[in-house]
């Protein structure tokens, strides 16, 4: 896809917060430093669109970014290492799941792993939640680069099976390693949702 367009357009804190105008969204889930928010910089071909940080749990809303004026990418917050009071980390996990339960224009659920880590528990439970939920999604494993191919190739047949996915994309932000196979699945997703 060519990307003629991109702009932060609001986080959201809560259900009234969400936009309205009825463009179909795609939504990028995982835990805190896998690495999502350069997924989405890289497939956008931007720098500093979506915010970076060595710091886990940056990302606290649900923010969203609008691309070619047609369709949303909005970053969920991550779960898991974030350093952060209890009562802060549960509200994150009651935004996701209900935006994850109620939203009309979700098409896709692309959930992030890292490619060098066996999934974890809550790695498994949100894979869990979307299938059982019948949730389009799609399991990406970031940072791709940092494994010989035999390591990769291992780890990617174990997330495999640990997450019981049909596919996994290895993906790097550094060499743009399974750039276009994402795209297909969100063009897919974006015809076949709107």
């Amino acid at each position: 896809m060519k990307i003629s367009s991109t702009e932060f357009i609001k986080s959201a804190f809560t259900q009234e917060h969400w936009p309205r105008d009825a463009r179909p969204e795609i939504a990028f889930l995982g835990r805190s430093n896998v690495g999502k928010s350069s997924l989405i910089n890289s497939l956008l071909g931007v720098r500093g669109l979506a915010r970076t940080s060595r710091t886990p749990g940056r990302t606290q809303s649900l923010n969203y970014f609008l691309i070619n004026n047609r369709f949303y990418f909005v970053d969920l917050p991550g779960y898991g290492f974030a350093r952060v009071p209890k009562a802060i980390k549960a509200s994150w996990g009651e935004m996701a799941s209900d935006y994850l339960a109620k939203r009309r224009e979700l098409v896709l659920s692309i959930q992030i792993v890292d490619s060098r880590h066996e999934p974890t528990t809550q790695d498994l439970q949100l894979n869990e939640w979307l299938q059982h939920h019948e949730r389009p999604g799609l399991v990406v494993a970031t940072k791709s680069d940092k494994l010989s191919n035999n390591e990769l190739r291992k780890n990617m047949e174990r997330i495999r099976k640990t997450l019981h996915a049909e596919t996994v994309v290895a993906y790097s932000a550094v060499t743009g390693r399974g750039r276009d196979e994402i795209w297909q699945v969100i063009n897919v997703a974006l015809d076949a949702g709107f």
